[in-house]
């Protein structure tokens, strides 16, 4: 095998043409047989394989900086890179992240994961290279959607004006995660369809050189394109169409689909004809959502559902977004637009519900502060994914609390159930009076079989499930179940009659009740499925500070972690039942 032979990029340059597009091939078989093993990114990582194969043969990393944006196209120039292993060994899967990690190797220069960030990087890199009198290019990779998010726009008007070395080179594939979405991919279409020959070109507007190459998946070509653009001693844009899913026909046939993909996606030959339209009936925090909005949104035309090109992390599949027809809104990736257009909307009478993935929210602080709280805009905002996980460290969603949760106006709910949840996306509807969030509960359904009459006008009132006196138990959202277990567990086995309570309530609390606790309580432990730092624990402890009551939070270190299993990562943090039990009965015991 041709792959064999490859340890470092400086390995390509010794091969023919025919060896690289060989490996071309080895490296596909190997991307798909991982991908399929592991899950992850796949359709991205098929249509970049020959373009990274040309960028390495022609250029000297590490010396030459390559940059990559969103980073989910990174797996070929891993494989290149000294890290084949994590694809030829699969008891090696699962060595290295999905994205570029510099802790990895040198030939990554930034851990990214988020979007539109390698233009701005980029251009960082390239200004501090000259300001040191530096040798070596400059290389930004960007596409799949990312040239929709703002820090794009922002990095290519200020990147036009430099006066030195850099690359980028936009990896056109026709696709974001979903269908593109925005006025910059006209041009784009436009663009390929004249090889790159039309007077309207949003990259020369701003000044940029600029080169189309048609064939983005053709070695030889990509080669010759490198070669003439090598040392350049300008900024140049390298518009490169590729096509995502290459060399695997359902990921092309279906390119939304196969972005990203489970594991054993491909072992079934079912899979491979399925549709986002036609995927099993099973009901999920997704599919209430959508069956609320749709219910919604059949009698009421104002409202619409807006998502920041991620819709099929909230179960927005082809058919939803086709019923919703012009009330479903994909603003491309730009969560700090979105929030402020959601703003506009609702203070126009519209009633938006704006689904963001919590590690994604965290762009958008500014607009959340300034365009929403500050203009007090009812808009519903539906944060998902927010949990302590064994996700990367790009994708962490356990920050959301702190940061939604401290802004004045904003309302933040927290349900724990499937009843609770219902009636929040009911008031979240109705109410007018402010911006409402709700963290959307993680994992499977959970039901309480009764309907929730809660009026949650009513502000920052928590509700207690089960009165006891001396310790009380106040478990938020998706931790109000593992505070039963842990009450349930002390009864049992130690006779400790625990109070517990529901808040429901992140941005508040509930003065009345927590003042009420002092009478036949000392001690409070409250449970998050978040950082601690800033987050709703912080809060109890801050009310009992002046007090004789004590309070222990429960919750994640403020800290980044990577692919950590989350049992090691509930073993850290004491989240287990029998930890915090332990750490309540060494505090009683200490307190006696």
């Amino acid at each position: 095998m041709i792959i064999e032979k490859v340890n470092s990029p400086g390995d390509l340059k010794q091969m023919s043409m025919n060896e690289l597009n060989d490996l071309a091939c080895e490296m596909r078989d190997l991307i798909i047989k991982k991908v399929n093993t592991t899950g992850g990114h796949l359709g991205p990582n098929l249509g970049i394989i020959e373009t990274t194969i040309a960028m390495h043969y022609v250029f000297e990393s590490p010396k030459d900086k390559i940059i990559y944006d969103v980073s989910h196209q990174c797996y070929p120039h891993k494989i290149l890179t000294g890290r084949k292993e994590c694809f030829t060994d699969c008891d090696k899967y699962y060595k290295y992240s999905g994205y570029t990690a510099p802790e990895e190797s040198c030939h990554d220069i930034y851990k990214v994961g988020h979007t539109s960030t390698s233009v701005s990087l980029a251009l960082g890199t390239a200004k501090a290279r000259d300001l040191k009198n530096e040798k070596g290019n400059v290389i930004a990779l960007i596409g799949d959607g990312s040239l929709s998010g703002g820090e794009a726009y922002e990095g290519f008007n200020n990147a036009a004006c430099f006066n030195g070395n850099l690359i980028i080179v936009v990896n056109d594939n026709d696709m974001s995660i979903a269908q593109n979405q925005g006025g910059l991919y006209k041009n784009l279409k436009l663009l390929r369809e004249t090889a790159g020959k039309s007077q309207l070109n949003f990259f020369k507007t701003l000044g940029f050189d600029y080169i189309y190459v048609d064939e983005g998946n053709n070695i030889e070509e990509m080669i010759n394109v490198f070669k003439k653009v090598k040392d350049i001693n300008h900024p140049i844009v390298v518009h490169v169409k590729t096509q995502k899913g290459h060399g695997l026909k359902c990921a092309i046939e279906n390119k939304e689909m196969f972005h990203w993909i489970m594991p054993s996606t491909l072992d079934d030959e079912n899979n491979l004809n399925v549709t986002n339209s036609n995927i099993q009936n099973i009901q999920t925090y997704n599919s209430i959502t959508t069956d609320f909005i749709l219910n919604k949104a059949k009698d009421d035309k104002t409202v619409v559902a807006i998502t920041p090109a991620t819709p099929g992390a909230y179960g927005f599949n082809y058919e939803f977004r086709q019923t919703l027809g012009e009330q479903y809104i994909d603003v491309g990736i730009a969560e700090e637009h979105a929030v402020a257009y959601a703003s506009s909307l609702a203070k126009s009478g519209a009633k938006p519900f704006l689904a963001v993935l919590s590690s994604f929210i965290q762009r958008t602080y500014d607009q959340l502060s300034q365009d929403l709280c500050l203009n007090n805009s009812p808009v519903s905002l539906l944060i998902y994914w927010g949990a302590i996980t064994n996700a990367d460290a790009t994708h962490a969603g356990v920050f959301d609390i702190p940061l939604i949760s401290n802004i004045p106006n904003m309302v933040y709910l927290a349900p724990s159930t499937k009843e609770e949840y219902i009636a929040m996306l009911e008031y979240a509807y109705k109410q007018k009076n402010h911006p409402l969030a709700i963290r959307v509960p993680f994992g499977e359904i959970i039901s309480s079989g009764k309907p929730d009459n809660t009026d949650y006008s009513i502000l920052n009132k928590f509700k207690v499930t089960h009165e006891g006196e001396n310790l009380a138990i106040i478990g938020i959202g998706n931790f109000y179940h593992l505070g039963e277990k842990v009450a349930k567990i002390l009864k049992e086995k130690h006779n400790i009659n625990a109070t517990i309570i529901n808040p429901r309530f992140i941005t508040g609390v509930d003065v009345e009740l927590l003042e009420n606790l002092k009478v036949n309580h000392n001690l409070v432990i409250t449970l998050e499925d978040g950082v601690i730092d800033g987050g709703f624990g912080e809060k109890i402890t801050r009310f009992y500070g002046n007090s004789n009551m004590k309070v222990l939070n429960f919750g994640a270190k403020k800290e980044f972690t990577d692919r950590v299993p989350l049992d090691e990562l509930y073993s850290r943090y004491h989240l287990t039942c029998d930890d915090i039990i332990k750490d309540v009965l060494k505090f009683i015991s200490v307190c006696v």
